[in-house]
């Protein structure tokens, strides 16, 4: 490959942007901070399209099975898969502040803490209301709200509806599916427009963050952002790893494929960045486009690996930083609190500080003040974060369509295992 066409790849302009972010960030830290708005606008052009990309990628998915009883199957098997993953996840998380003891040491009185800087995160998870106020909240006021707001979870919820009753309408609904078929080949094509342009997104948003909170404030936590790389990567490598290996395909040869995607959402810090392109990188693995279409949108809100590992491991963190004993009971409730929690973690920056706020509310033996600790670091932990969320999330729908035999094997030869006992653990999974 050439000089020129190497330059001229999108993982490369993305590599290159963040190189060249992270330089402007440290030298020049005002500049850094001065490139927010290129960030912030590459992050609102991808929720500008994420809804209608949501909408018709879940109506045609539908559609394509025509049957709703199918409809129902590969949904209950994915929220079946997201939920024993997350808890491993959360479970995984737990364990690694046990092992390593990250916060051992800090010795900090929690009287001692400005909590100015944290009021806002704090202010925004109380205005949860449990569960009740999260299923209704999945419920838009209107049909157009929902695509309004730019939150996935609504639009997903109205998707369905549409698609399933174009389902239940037969042949006269034919004619609307072609057209929303059609629809999605635009929309699918802004993204390609749109993606142009991600390697300056990726620039503004790195230099940002480093010229606002500077390598140096890495410095004396850097023990707890090491235990989370580590703790993500293990579980990746590990667990993912596993669950690919016996759907017959390799977790390092999907990483590789999708390169593009992951390097975007390292530099915005958001893997709602990529999910378009995601979508379709799938489809081209040979996942079907009904399994595909509602495992991914759904994932983007309940399989969020990385936000699960972060919760438990921040939690006793600032737990050990202030040395506070929780016990047993203690931990497993903040497991469950937390597998509800990290729920409406998203896939944007700065809601799984969110979240966490919201399960030390609800476990008050950590004092939800000490995360000011965490704070100056946070957002240099969101790029592991919305990293293993999306790894988790194609690994799921590949994982889900191989389950539910709606898996093309002959297209996944970028990321297939050589044959072998593998190889017969993907067919047996397939046949079930």
């Amino acid at each position: 490959m050439t000089i020129r066409k190497l330059l001229g790849t999108l993982y490369v302009q993305v590599l290159i942007a963040i190189a060249l972010g992270i330089v402007i960030g440290h030298y020049w830290p005002q500049v850094g901070i001065d490139l927010k708005p290129l960030g912030d606008g590459f992050i609102k052009l991808i929720k500008m399209i994420i809804g209608p990309i949501i909408f018709c990628t879940v109506v045609s998915g539908i559609t394509s099975m025509h049957d709703v009883k199918q409809v129902g199957r590969v949904g209950g098997k994915a929220l079946l898969y997201f939920e024993v993953v997350s808890s491993i996840a959360l479970l995984i998380g737990l364990l690694a502040a046990h092992a390593l003891h990250p916060g051992a040491g800090f010795n900090i009185d929690v009287k001692t803490l400005d909590t100015s800087a944290i009021a806002g995160f704090v202010g925004q998870a109380q205005h949860g209301e449990g569960v009740t106020g999260f299923l209704l909240h999945v419920i838009p006021t209107t049909f157009f709200e929902a695509f309004s707001q730019g939150e996935i979870l609504p639009v997903l919820f109205v998707s369905v509806l549409f698609g399933i009753a174009l389902v239940m309408v037969g042949e006269k609904g034919r004619p609307l599916v072609g057209i929303i078929n059609q629809a999605s080949e635009v929309f699918f094509r802004i993204v390609g427009i749109i993606s142009r342009v991600a390697p300056i997104g990726a620039f503004g948003a790195i230099a940002f963050t480093i010229g606002k909170y500077g390598l140096g404030s890495l410095l004396p936590l850097l023990k707890l952002i090491g235990t989370f790389y580590l703790t993500a990567f293990i579980f990746v490598a590990c667990v993912l790893g596993s669950i690919a290996r016996y759907a017959g395909f390799s977790i390092f040869k999907l990483l590789a494929y999708i390169k593009a995607e992951l390097l975007i959402v390292l530099g915005t810090s958001s893997s709602e960045s990529a999910l378009p392109q995601l979508i379709q990188k799938l489809e081209s693995l040979g996942a079907s486009k009904g399994v595909v279409g509602i495992v991914v949108p759904t994932g983007y809100t309940f399989n969020l690996d990385g936000t699960n590992i972060y919760m438990t491991l921040a939690v006793l963190f600032l737990a050990q930083a202030t040395n506070i004993d929780l016990t047993l009971e203690q931990q497993l409730t903040l497991l469950a609190v937390a597998m509800l929690t990290s729920k409406g973690a998203g896939a944007v920056v700065g809601a799984g500080f969110v979240a966490l706020a919201a399960s030390l509310a609800v476990v008050p033996t950590v004092p939800v003040a000490a995360m000011v600790l965490i704070l100056g670091v946070d957002r240099f932990m969101a790029e592991c974060r919305s990293l293993t969320n999306i790894i988790g999330n194609a690994v799921a729908a590949l994982v889900v369509a191989a389950w539910e035999g709606e898996l093309d094997r002959s297209k996944m030869a970028p990321i297939a295992l050589k044959r072998g006992r593998h190889a017969r653990a993907a067919a047996k999974l397939s046949a079930e």
